[in-house]
Order: structure tokens, then C-alpha cells, then sequence
């Protein structure tokens, strides 16, 4: 599983760390960007830590060919993000609202958003 948004600093954070809480070991997730910002939006980071979830040693990494191709299921987080397209690797694009600079309760908001498409993911992969 690969979250990818342009900063790999806040939606695609978000969306890795609550999947990693909701599915444990069951599924293994990375997120990244296509220019990656200098770490984790702090708001993002205040309103996980909210939830007793830390995005904790998170460097934003650089979205590559190969972390993609590596991926099952690649999710961009409506922000433009695009990825190279392989066989076999199931896209799909969350249209998520951007946190950065938002007031702490637009941030909740976008989490609690974020939050509801990864259990939907989660139920999805379990299905099949």
C-alpha cells in the first residue's frame, strides 16, 4: 500500500499512520511525494497525537518508479499527484482537502476524512 501526495507531509502522513493503526501487521504501508517537504505538518502531527497516534520518525520521502511498482494499491490524496501506472497495481484518487495553514478544526475534519476511507480501504482488502 502506497500513500502519495505531492509533500508526503500531512494527507498522505495521515493516511499511512491510521492505516498502520487500524491493520497492524495485516498490511504493509509507505506513503511518499513527488517533492517532498522538509517533515510533518505539525498540525497533522497535533491532531494524531490527539488520537494517541504518532507519526513518529516520519521523514517525507521521494515518490519513485520503484515505490510504486512495489505497491498493490497506490492512493493519491487529491492533491494532483501523479504516479507512473503498472500492471497489476490498483489507483485510486481520495479527493481530500489540504490541512496545510487550515485551523486546527478544518485539520480534524480532513483526519477524521481520511480516517473514514482508510477503514473503507481496510474493509475492501479484507474482502478480497
Amino acid at each position: 500500500m502506497l500513500f502519495a501526495c505531492v509533500h508526503n507531509s500531512g494527507r498522505s502522513v495521515a493516511a499511512e499512520v491510521l492505516l498502520r493503526h487500524h491493520a497492524g501487521d495485516d498490511v504493509e504501508v509507505r506513503s511518499a511525494g513527488s517533492e517532498p517537504g522538509d517533515g510533518v505538518n505539525p498540525s497533522v502531527a497535533a491532531v494524531l497525537a490527539e488520537r494517541g497516534l504518532e507519526p513518529a520518525g516520519h521523514v517525507p520521502s521521494l515518490l519513485t518508479p520503484e515505490r510504486v511498482e512495489a505497491a498493490d494499491v497506490v492512493v493519491t490524496m487529491g492533491c494532483g499527484e501523479t504516479c507512473p501506472v503498472f500492471p497489476g497495481t490498483a489507483y485510486e484518487d481520495w479527493p481530500v482537502p489540504d490541512p496545510k495553514g487550515q485551523p486546527v478544526e478544518h485539520v480534524r475534519a480532513v483526519v477524521d476524512d481520511v480516517e473514514v476511507r482508510v477503514l473503507d480501504l481496510l474493509r475492501r482488502l479484507r474482502r478480497s
